[in-house]
């Protein structure tokens, strides 16, 4: 199918029979954000087949094609899912994937198209979709990314999603625009090569009645809440970054609540409410992309731009400047730390008391979260393009996806076990969701739903 400039192709839609006869599923689980709950990457309970084929259809429940470009991940509120793209009018308009070091922008300025679709989860039937704007990209992309990165965020009622220079939109659960936001042309690139452009990837969260966003950019850096039902400002904090493409995560706490940022200079938590600072913790990578993760009083932060490549284990609770006194120490607010050992791009995954650590190049490593001990380091086999995707866990398996398109099933525990290698025949760039029995996968041209074949 070829693309023409104002001409943008219809979705197709590609339905299996078992699909289309099986009953209404009893169980609704939401993922509404990246990630899914507070960002975490797990949800037990799915049953989910240990094997499956996206070329072939084994245990493929139903498949659809999205037009365009996009590594966003789909959320899942309910029965209805919902999915980002930004459709070019450029005829090859494409990424590229793989491990590779260039920093080139994309030359694809051609008028785009930034949608919002909404799914029924059971059948993948599209329900609605809207353009939210329509025009020339108002800043680069990375070759390697796309127009729409970032991952929408819903509660719900509202389903809100971020196109970077392009705006921040809040639709209503049945499509209506309720608002939307410019937050001007935002600059992001290498932090030594200023002429580079990169685009946007951090996306949205939800704090109550506020949505959050993380905007760390070559010459302005902020933190932005703003009224979910309004779009007006709640609060704004400047910052003094590097670019940045992590999203940020509220930890609850029993005594308070903690906003935590990814960033180069400081990695910090702020009050939700008011977007005050409560802790800084500096020696960071100079490049931040996994967002910050916890489980119970421990949060994990980690980058993966060499030299530091840092982990960091904190204690919820911390005061003001918490900064090592040197690489890979502890203290009474760093439970533990390592140097070279962060992931680049997936974020880390907490599950069962372990800690997994997803390096791009595929190297899967195990820590006790408690300790820092290490418990296995282990390379997937794969074909050679990488990791972007993050892990996600359910029913004590892990999920790795590649770029190259394969999902790799690897059991959870101390002792590393492959227990499948699953091809869905697309490049895997964003991360997956579990939802109802059924995971979702976003290839770059399909979603999929993989689960029990009845």
């Amino acid at each position: 199918m070829r693309f023409f400039r104002n001409a943008v192709p219809k979705p197709v839609l590609i339905i299996s029979i078992s699909a289309l006869l099986a009953a209404a599923e009893s169980v609704s689980v939401h993922w509404p954000s990246f990630r899914g709950p507070q960002g975490g990457g797990v949800a037990d309970g799915q049953n989910l087949p240990d094997q499956w084929n996206g070329e072939t259809g084994v245990n493929i429940l139903w498949k659809v094609k999205i037009p365009g470009l996009a590594h966003s991940s789909p959320i899942v509120w309910g029965d209805r899912m919902y999915i980002t793209t930004a459709i070019s009018s450029q005829a090859d308009a494409t990424f590229k994937h793989g491990l590779f070091g260039e920093g080139d922008a994309s030359k694809d300025f051609s008028v785009h198209q930034w949608k919002v679709y909404c799914l029924d989860k059971r059948l993948g039937k599209i329900l609605w979709d809207r353009v939210a704007h329509n025009g020339v990209p108002r800043e680069k992309r990375h070759v390697k990314s796309t127009y729409a990165s970032s991952t929408p965020v819903t509660d719900g009622n509202h389903v809100v999603a971020f196109f970077g220079s392009q705006g921040l939109y809040c639709y209503d659960s049945d499509g209506k625009l309720l608002w939307k936001r410019d937050l001007g042309v935002l600059d992001l690139g290498a932090y030594d090569a200023p002429e580079y452009e990169w685009g946007t990837a951090s996306s949205p969260i939800i704090y109550r009645d506020k949505v959050i966003v993380q905007c760390d950019t070559q010459k302005e850096d902020f933190l932005l809440a703003v009224d979910i039902r309004t779009g007006e400002t709640v609060w704004k904090t400047e910052r003094d970054e590097f670019p940045s493409w992590g999203t940020p995560t509220v930890y609850p706490g029993s005594g308070r609540a903690e906003l935590i940022t990814n960033a180069s200079n400081f990695i910090r938590g702020y009050d939700p409410e008011s977007g005050k600072e409560l802790w800084r913790l500096g020696g960071s990578s100079k490049i931040t992309t996994p967002t910050p993760v916890f489980f119970e009083d421990l949060i994990v932060v980690a980058s993966g731009r060499r030299p530091e490549a840092p982990i960091f284990v904190i204690r919820a609770g911390a005061h003001g400047d918490i900064t090592l006194k040197s690489p890979g120490a502890s203290s009474e607010q760093i439970a533990w730390s390592r140097q070279q050992r962060g992931p680049y791009m997936p974020t880390p995954l907490i599950y069962r008391g372990d800690l997994y650590v997803l390096a791009n190049q595929g190297i899967l490593d195990c820590y006790e979260l408690r300790t820092g001990k290490e418990t296995y380091r282990q390379r997937i086999s794969h074909q050679g393009g990488g990791f972007s995707a993050s892990p996600v866990a359910a029913d004590g398996r892990i999920y790795l996806s590649s770029e190259d398109g394969d999902i790799f099933v690897v059991r959870a525990g101390k002792d590393f076990s492959l227990l499948a290698t699953n091809p869905m025949g697309e490049r895997l760039m964003a991360t997956p969701a579990l939802s109802g029995g059924r995971m979702y996968v976003r290839g770059e041209h399909t979603l999929f739903a993989v689960g029990q074949a009845r």
